[in-house]
Parts: structure tokens; sequence; C-alpha cells
């Protein structure tokens, strides 16, 4: 009992000195937070200012616990810590980043903790002892901490959510039936510049998902593609549709979208979104087209199913999208411009890649056979082989061949016939 003893009065008397020290130790944090976590650092005065007080309180309740000896699963998270919990919800801020300043910060703080009781604590098991059950009740109130701001976040993030979303939904919906008397009233209430460049897109995830909240993921990644649409200069236009679905407009810093930058941060979220793209477009009335554009991308995705690429861009599928979202029927005009070459093999596959990047190219052997790390005769015998299986003959249909060549890219299977 007398070793309990000794092991609080020492903690308490490092928690005293630190409490001295807490404006230096927030000052710390905010400062490893900018470097580590500068989602959690935003400009806005207001959330830097919010982000100390909770940073303080937090440190102020830890040290409290040493100081009065209290039970760290009876502490309630500070106000000021919940408070910032809920700013960082409606700002669409990851909460994994919310939990990784907690850790980051017990860190610091204990190793702050470390240098005080080194030079107060003689003996080093005792020392030892001491830190032992430092650790352990920091991890304890750390934990009992996150829990409660975590349900702080999760509850705010699906009001704000849901009553943003009704706001939008109803003012978006307007625009597209063309119900816009006043399109400054309307850009003002989305946040959104409706007569510049944008490019629509729908964005989901397949039924049955793993996914724990499908539309936060959603949001972030079109934060993370407006970012790099508009070089950091204009946000996104995020609308859910329903629980697994957002319709999305990108503002656009030129009349170019990089669909390959697309599916990199696709790949980089997670590989179970699918994407659908419309043309970039301009003002009000490419508003509506480059979302109807996406919407007809998306039916065929979705009848292509598991066959079908993580992003599909009117520009590739358009011209089938907009005959028809009807698979077999695509299928079947692909067998009749490609024959034989339409068979989903390996050896087929080879053939219709060497042909697509051969036409892409310009008909150029030589870069062809660059873009494909492939000899250069390689390459003029396949096309050659490629060309004598097509159905149809490549100097009088030449964009039907390429076309349907790009829908065996993206589609795959979906569109291919089997051996």
């Amino acid at each position: 009992m007398q070793q309990q003893v000794d092991v609080g009065t020492w903690l308490a008397q490092v928690a005293t000195a630190l409490t001295d020290r807490a404006d230096e130790l927030t000052a710390t944090l905010i400062a490893l937070y900018e470097r580590e976590l500068p989602h959690l650092v935003h400009d806005d005065e207001s959330m830097v200012s919010l982000l100390a007080a909770s940073v303080f309180a937090n440190i102020d309740t830890a040290l409290q616990i040493f100081q009065r000896d209290m039970d760290p699963e009876r502490v309630e998270a500070p106000a000021a810590a919940v408070e910032y919990a809920r700013r960082l919800a409606q700002r669409g801020t990851p909460v994994i980043d919310l939990i990784r300043a907690y850790y980051l910060g017990q860190a610091a703080v204990l190793e702050k903790a470390l240098e005080e009781g080194t030079s107060r604590i003689p003996d080093a098991e005792q020392l030892g002892r001491s830190l032992r059950h430092a650790v352990s009740t920091t991890f304890r109130f750390i934990d009992r901490v996150t829990r409660q701001v975590m349900a702080a976040y999760e509850e705010e993030r699906g009001r704000w959510l849901l009553n943003r979303s009704a706001v939008r939904a109803t003012r978006v919906r307007a625009v597209l039936d063309g119900e816009v008397a006043d399109i400054g009233a309307s850009e003002a209430a989305l946040g959104y510049r409706l007569r510049g460049e944008h490019v629509g897109l729908v964005a989901w995830y397949p039924e049955h998902t793993d996914s724990g909240d499908p539309l936060s993921g959603l949001e972030i990644l079109a934060h993370r593609l407006g970012r790099s649409a508009t070089g950091g200069g204009g946000d996104p236009l995020f609308v859910p549709h329903d629980e697994l679905t957002a319709w999305v407009w990108l503002p656009l810093s030129s009349s170019a979208l990089d669909v390959a930058e697309v599916e990199r941060q696709v790949s980089e979220l997670d590989d179970q979104v699918r994407v659908a793209l419309g043309d970039p477009a301009h003002g009000l009335d490419g508003f509506r087209s480059t979302h109807r554009q996406a919407l007809r991308v998306q039916a065929l995705s979705l009848a292509a199913g598991k066959e079908s690429a993580r992003v599909l861009a009117f520009a590739d599928v358009g011209a089938v999208a907009l005959m028809t979202s009807d698979l077999p029927s695509a299928r079947t005009w692909v067998e009749y411009v490609l024959g034989p070459l339409a068979v989903d093999d390996p050896q087929s596959e080879r053939l219709r890649t060497t042909l697509r990047v051969f036409l892409a190219t310009g008909s150029s052997y030589t870069a062809a056979a660059g873009l494909l790390a492939m000899h250069k005769n390689s390459v003029q015998y396949r096309v050659r082989k490629a060309e004598d299986l097509l159905a149809v003959p490549l100097g009088e249909r030449r964009l039907d061949v390429e076309l349907a060549l790009k829908l065996c890219d993206r589609l795959g299977g979906a569109v291919l016939t089997r051996p």
C-alpha cells in the first residue's frame, strides 16, 4: 500500500509541475498537429482557437487525474473537446485524424512527464513504477475521452449530413428541372458556382458493401477530386442521392479533367467505389448536361456489373451509353465490329490492346512500341493479325473499331463473347 501511495505522490508532484507549463504544452501539441495532421489546423481562426481550447482542456483534465487521484473511467470529455469534434464533423474532416491527434498528444505529454519525473524521482525503480502507472492511467483516460468525442462526432456528422443534404438536394433538383429564377441566389445557397466550368460525376458503393459509412467515404473522395481538378481553388458540390450513392459536380480550372488522376484517387480511397463521369461543360446548361451524361454512364456500369472498370467516362463509352444501357445489345455490336477479336481470352486481349494503342497514337508503330514496351516488329505483327480478325474493314470503319476496342477495355467481359 505504501508503494502505491508513494507512486501517487510522485505523480501528483510531476502533474503539478506540468500544470504550470500547460500553455507551453498546448503550443507544443498545436505545432505537432500542424506537421502531422494539417487537416486539423484549419485556416479558420475560430477553429484554431477551438483546437487550442480543446488541447488545453484535455491536458488540464489529464493532469487533474494525477493531482486528485481520480478514476479515469469516471472522467467526462471536456466541453471544448466535444465541441471541436462536432465542428470537425461539420467540415467532413476524417475522424481518424481526430483519434490520431489524441494518441500523438498522449505520447508528447508523456515525454514531457518523463523529463520532469527524471529530475524529481531519484530512485530508478520508483521512477519505473511511476511511469508504468502514468502510462496505464493516461491510456485509460485517452480511451475514455476518445470514445466520447467519437460519439459526438458521429452524431453531429449524421445530423449535419441529413440537414445539409435535404436542403442541397431540393436546390439541386430545382436547378436540374429548370426551376431556377435567380441563379445568384442558388449559387449562394449551394456554395457552388453554377455559371463556371464543371464536370458531373456519380459515385457509389455496390450493394452489400462492407464500408461502415459509405457517404462519408464518397464525400472524402469528392473533396480530393475537387482539390485535384481546381488546384485547391474550389469546393465540389456533393449531394447524397441515397445511402450508397452521391451526385457530385467538380469545378474545373480548365475545360479538361484528368481521368487517370480520378482513377488514382479512387484506387487509393477504396477499390469498391465506382465513378461515372460526364464530359466537362460550361454554365447552367452544362451543369445539367454533364450530370445527365454521368447518369447514363452509371446505368451502363451497373448493367456491366463487376466486369466494369472502377471509373467510366462518357468520352469513352458515351456513344453506347446514349444508344442503350442494354449490355446484350452492346455485346452484339462489339462482336459485329470486332468479329473473332471480341473473344474473351488472353490472346485476343493482347491483340486488342496492341491495336487500341496503335490507333490511339495515330497509327504509329514506333510510338505504340514505346507505350507497350515492345519491339516495333512485334507491334506490326500483332496489328496485322488483329486486322485480319476484324469483322469490318479498318480503313472504312476506323471510328467504330476504336470505340469497340475502348468498350472492351473499359467494360471487359461484359461486352466480350465467351471462348
